[in-house]
């Protein structure tokens, strides 16, 4: 099975999406550009480098993307924390973004861990 036949690709695919709506009501309504982009750049990230994962030369390279995929959400997490912290998003949505969020790195780590055995 494929990465993006698996529950990961599609879930970070469904995050991204989410993302970039909140991106465009973060720059055109909340007039915030600065930590939203980060917060773009990040959480995009993750599923650019599952896609890519599932075209891995090898399983090292496998490895490394899925790696990559990880500290990109990890990443993503603190944004939203910021963001969260900072008042430019509210608690409701803070809370669903991270309940998407936070499954999303559970598989990774598992991915991760059990490419490297």
């Amino acid at each position: 099975m494929s990465v993006n036949e698996s529950i990961i690709g599609p879930k970070a695919f469904d995050f991204a999406v989410r993302i970039v709506k909140l991106n465009k009501l973060l720059v055109n309504e909340r007039k915030e550009y600065i930590l939203s982009k980060q917060l773009l750049r990040s959480a995009t990230s993750i599923g650019a480098n599952v896609s890519e994962g599932q075209y891995a030369q090898s399983k090292p390279d496998f490895c490394s993307k899925m790696n990559i995929a990880l500290k990109e959400a990890g990443e993503t997490e603190y944004w939203l924390k910021l963001l969260y912290a900072t008042e430019i998003i509210s608690k409701k949505e803070y809370d669903s973004l991270n309940e998407d969020l936070t499954p999303i790195i559970k598989i990774l780590i598992k991915i991760v861990q059990n490419s490297k055995q």
